[in-house]
């Protein structure tokens, strides 16, 4: 007997995959932390600082580029398993580690798995919720990697204030780093509660236990119509071939998908989690202090996060990505300006200025690009298409973590800042002319808007070509 329609089970299930978000904040916030003492303990050099951040990205990249294709080969929830076992085995080996060569290893493993988790939570999201409650849904993974990174910071604060400076550096970087079996452990415990993705079912021929999963999630009348779209859409879309991904219509797409993807990184926000506490310290900020300055970004970005939830099935992505990227091109403007006129007691206002920016990408280009891109793309392509997109993500995120600091130690925090205005303006420019809004629609009407761009690309093109024939022609 099938168990009744409910709200709660849709509820569970975005919770359960989303808390694969508490993985990636963890791992984006303790090294934050770590790496003082790491630098200090090793004599890191500012490029040895970036790789040892970075180095995770490595593991990311690589996770992400398989893991469209073996979600698609061993389901959605089967990948997220993995990759909750491979962060665990990477906060222990962190944690042990003897050498900085043992913590690149196992953070590069770690990398693998949060790979595996960003790329196929918010599309395992994406492919179980409602079209009313996708966006919120989806922005549970964004809302818990923000919870990871704030708690995460606290964390910090806490141990580096629970000894002396010389604990710290032998030992309290260790339990920093070694916290992390904790979500690793809970997001695998939840994933024995929820159900394989009913479009990955249907996919694989499954389509009675697809449709029973799609009658809890939206009741019959609606589960019975989605599984029509859903079953169709498979059909008359059988290659799967990821050549498809350079047509004409899907071309637009995936070009969406990339761009969204390198612009939730390269706009600075992970400059400020990866280095806060530094950056603080640079104006000020000590006896841990600047520990403390980063928990307060943290608390911001989990408010904020929230306003995002509540905002996004209601404004729309492209109106928010809009504002908020306009807004983050003022507040680098405003941090550069700090870093540029050095003036005293600058410390505050840093710290206001850098809560601004923060409270704009949390409401647009933090959580969208997360729930946009396994929107964007058909049923057939999704698990390939969005490890595509998230490859260049964590790209662009090993990108920030490696050259950061040296950014900041050769040119200066003013004209790393002010750099970061320039790419926001560029963002912001972007969401205006190419990105579509997706508020509202199921996944099977967004996957028309690319057919018909498609089509009126064609009709242009024909009309500029009929023109120039009866110009040629007529002499004209």
């Amino acid at each position: 007997m099938v168990k009744k329609h409910s709200s709660w089970y849709v509820i569970l299930i975005a919770v359960a995959a989303g808390v694969a978000g508490l993985m990636y904040g963890f791992d984006t916030a303790v090294i934050s932390g770590a790496i003082g003492f790491l630098a200090e303990r090793y004599e890191l050099s500012p490029a040895m600082q970036g790789w040892v951040i970075s180095c995770v990205m490595i593991g990311g990249v690589l996770g992400v580029a398989i893991s469209g294709f073996l979600s698609d080969k061993y389901g959605r929830k089967n990948i997220m398993f993995l990759s909750a076992v491979l962060f665990i085995i990477s906060a222990l080996g962190s944690a042990l580690a003897t050498d900085v060569t043992m913590l690149v290893i196992a953070r590069i493993i770690g990398g693998f798995g949060i790979g595996f988790a960003s790329a196929l939570s918010v599309t395992y999201i994406s492919e179980c919720a409602p079209p009313a409650i996708r966006g919120r849904l989806g922005s549970l993974y964004q809302l818990f990697t923000i919870f990871g990174i704030c708690a995460t910071f606290y964390i910090n604060y806490g141990v580096a204030n629970s000894g002396s400076h010389a604990w710290a550096l032998d030992e309290g970087w260790r339990w920093m780093l070694g916290y992390g079996v904790f979500p690793g452990i809970i997001f695998f415990i939840l994933l024995f509660f929820i159900p394989e993705s009913p479009r990955f079912l249907m996919q694989k021929g499954r389509e009675k236990e697809a449709y029973l999963t799609l009658e809890r999630i939206n009741g019959e009348k609606v589960a019975k119509q989605e599984a029509k779209e859903i079953k169709l859409s498979i059909e008359t879309e059988k290659n799967t071939s990821i050549k498809q991904l350079l047509k004409p219509g899907l071309r637009m797409a995936m070009g969406v998908g990339i761009f969204l993807a390198l612009f939730n990184q390269v706009i600075g926000m992970n400059a400020v989690t990866y280095y806060g506490p530094d950056i603080f310290r640079s104006v000020g900020f000590e006896n841990n202090t600047e520990f403390l300055a980063t928990s307060i970004i943290g608390s911001v970005q989990v408010v904020f996060t929230i306003v995002a939830l509540l905002l996004i099935d209601k404004l729309g992505r492209k109106k928010l990505m809009a504002v908020g990227s306009s807004l983050m091109a003022i507040f680098m403007v405003l941090i550069g300006s700090v870093f540029y006129f050095e003036p005293a007691n600058s410390g505050p206002l840093l710290v206001i200025f850098v809560a601004g920016f923060t409270a704009a990408f949390c409401v647009s280009m933090g959580p969208i690009p997360w729930i946009m891109i396994p929107e964007i793309f058909p049923n057939h392509l999704r698990g390939k298409a969005v490890g595509i997109a998230t490859m260049f993500l964590w790209g662009a995120n090993w990108a920030i973590g490696q050259f950061t600091p040296i950014l900041i130690n050769n040119m200066g925090g003013a004209f790393t800042f002010w750099m970061f205005a320039v790419i926001n303006a560029v963002c912001f420019t972007f969401v205006m002319t190419i990105v579509p809004e997706t508020k509202n629609k199921t996944l099977e009407e967004i996957g028309q808007i690319w057919k018909l761009k498609n089509k009126q690309a064609i009709d242009f093109n024909k009309e500029i070509t009929n023109d120039y024939a009866v110009q040629e022609t007529t002499g004209k």
